[in-house]
């Protein structure tokens, strides 16, 4: 079964383009190889962080928006652990569609 996923990926700011076309490339690998289907990855650009993170207080974002097995969940979050470069992430589980709230001519 394919759930929908959302991973948020703090890298640091110190990194080149290619550094993090690299493991953009990596991650994205991963969920593919692995059966998933990546939907959009959007680059957020360098922000000001809310609190130092490795005594810095910018890094660089991206939201990786995948539809995948909750394996592929389990190995993209250990990958990200041992690679260099990144600091933070979280993963997400989306709902396929909204569900629609009642009308009061139903209640």
């Amino acid at each position: 079964m394919l759930n929908h996923y959302e991973t948020l990926v703090l890298m640091s700011p110190e990194l080149a383009e290619e550094g993090r076309k690299d493991i953009l490339a990596n991650l994205t690998g991963i969920i593919e190889r692995d059966g998933g289907v990546i939907g959009l990855v959007d680059d957020w650009g360098i922000r000001t962080l809310a609190y130092p993170v490795r005594k810095l207080t910018r890094g660089h974002y991206v939201r990786i928006d995948y539809t995948a097995p909750g394996a592929v969940v389990a190995e993209l979050e250990r990958n990200i652990r041992i690679t260099d470069g990144l600091f933070k992430f979280v993963t997400v589980r989306l709902d396929d569609a909204p569900a629609a709230a009642p009308s009061v001519e139903e209640a």
